[in-house]
């Protein structure tokens, strides 16, 4: 079927890519095996259904990295951003969605645009030979026999690790004679007011005995062909946090900086657990940082002990899944196609980028890819100074590959600066020396200028296309 587009898996990574490619005037068929064959972490059928956080971390486009992207994206007229900035919630400096209104919103876009067609059910293993132009973007969740057949067409073991799900709290269930409202620093993000987190404070003692009930707690046990599996450091479980030492949790995800607590603004908490709006009613809040492998019972029990949470009511418990992804650096070229087989390009979290927006990023790249090849062109890629650019230089050759028990260092990675090409600062300014905090700032807005400026280049005439 040739000058078709046939994507399957409509996540974040597909639905981008379905979008970027009919909207430079391709046809596509966009494939998701939901609701037909569910997986252990999705609920719905819907398109670009989030199973984790319901947050795409920070919208700050001046002097981070996630943030950048996130601009990259809209200017690219990605249809996940789009519906993400129409459904966003307040989360102080970040942008969060309600789940199921921006699911539900993505689906409908697709499903009423005129030359994509959305088809259920499963591919079994490799797409059909007479499929000449296919993006496989199936993520973490990759079906078993898709999977097999990718893994038998390439002679490499899959790499995988656990993601692990954040447990969500009734809002109306949580004691605010213990627990206020406060974005760290007072921070307003996108659709925010400074007061856009619910915190909960644990004194030293308090702190010191939910850490050890997270490590003591009862965990999920694994099957046979799991016990290996390494975790994305980006994601773990909060017991497996809690076990690297005694001070991590308090460094990390229950950090008290730029945090006091209202009902007694002179005593400063030990550590503080933060909850985010989950949905737009205000209903529902998600424990931030707090994905797990406890069981349902362990969870409730050791939960209920953080100060405010007492009596807490949960919408969801914490859950684990695994995630499969490929050797892009070994497996792609430099525009996301298997080398062995040019006709499949890869998208989204299977190809090692780790993240919500980061893979949607992936997915809109290759529709683009994608929809050129469709009409005889040759797709032109952001140079690697830009987020987009430095997420694919990375997944096909920015990775140095060493080995490690595995067979290979590839690992996933979120969009960072470090990604990107250096930029020279300057250590004066105005003939006063420049701290090192003040350098370290003055570089990433160095970093997000150069960007922006050099992917408007690329977008040019003709590349800039409507979410709307």
């Amino acid at each position: 079927m040739s000058g078709v587009v046939h994507i399957i898996g409509a996540g974040l990574a597909g639905s981008e890519a379905a979008w970027q490619a009919a909207q430079f005037g391709v046809r596509v068929v966009l494939h998701e095996m939901r609701p037909e064959r569910g997986t252990d972490a999705h609920k719905t059928g819907n398109c670009a259904e989030l199973v984790c956080s319901n947050s795409f971390r920070s919208d700050d486009a001046d002097t981070n990295a996630v943030g950048l992207l996130h601009e990259e994206m809209r200017r690219a007229g990605s249809l996940v951003m789009s519906m993400a900035d129409r459904h966003k919630l307040p989360a102080g400096g970040a942008l969060a969605v309600d789940r199921d209104v921006f699911s539900t919103a993505v689906t409908a876009r697709l499903r009423e645009h005129p030359l994509i067609t959305l088809e259920t059910g499963e591919i079994a293993g490799l797409p059909p030979d007479d499929w000449d132009n296919v993006i496989i973007a199936t993520g973490p969740l990759t079906s078993p026999s898709l999977a097999d057949a990718i893994r038998g067409l390439t002679g490499e073991t899959d790499l995988a690790f656990f993601d692990a799900i954040a447990p969500i709290v009734y809002r109306d269930s949580i004691d605010f004679d213990v627990a206020w409202m406060q974005s760290r620093y007072d921070k307003a993000g996108p659709g925010g007011t400074g007061k856009d987190y619910i915190n909960c404070p644990l004194d030293r003692a308090q702190y010191e005995a939910f850490v050890e009930a997270l490590i003591t707690g009862d965990k999920t046990s694994f099957k046979e062909w799991e016990a290996s599996t390494p975790y994305f450091d980006g994601c773990l479980p909060i017991e497996v946090m809690a076990a690297r030492g005694p001070e991590t949790l308090r460094h990390g995800p229950m950090k008290p900086r730029g945090l006091t607590n209202a009902h007694k603004p002179t005593e400063k908490p030990y550590a503080v657990v933060q909850l985010r709006q989950d949905n737009r009613l205000g209903t529902l809040y998600n424990m931030v940082g707090f994905q797990t492998k406890l069981k349902h019972g362990e969870q409730v029990r050791i939960f209920r002990s953080i100060p405010g949470l007492e009596n807490a009511e949960f919408a969801r418990l914490g859950g684990l899944h695994r995630n499969t992804f490929i050797n892009s650096p070994r497996l792609l070229d430099g525009e996301l196609r298997l080398k062995m087989a040019p006709r499949l390009r890869f998208a989204g979290q299977i190809t090692g980028v780790e993240g919500y927006v980061e893979s949607a990023a992936i997915g809109l790249m290759a529709g683009r890819l994608a929809a050129a090849q469709a009409k005889g062109e040759r797709g032109a890629l952001p140079p690697a100074t830009t987020a987009h650019g430095a997420l694919v230089n990375h997944i096909t050759g920015g990775h140095i590959e060493t080995t490690d028990a595995r067979g290979s260092s590839f690992q996933p990675m979120n969009v960072n600066f470090g990604l990107f090409p250096p930029v020279d600062v300057p250590r004066t300014l105005h003939g006063k020396r420049l701290s090192h905090a003040d350098r370290a700032v003055a570089r990433k807005r160095a970093y997000t200028r150069r960007a922006l400026t050099d992917f408007d280049a690329w977008l040019g005439t003709g590349r800039a296309i409507a979410a709307e």
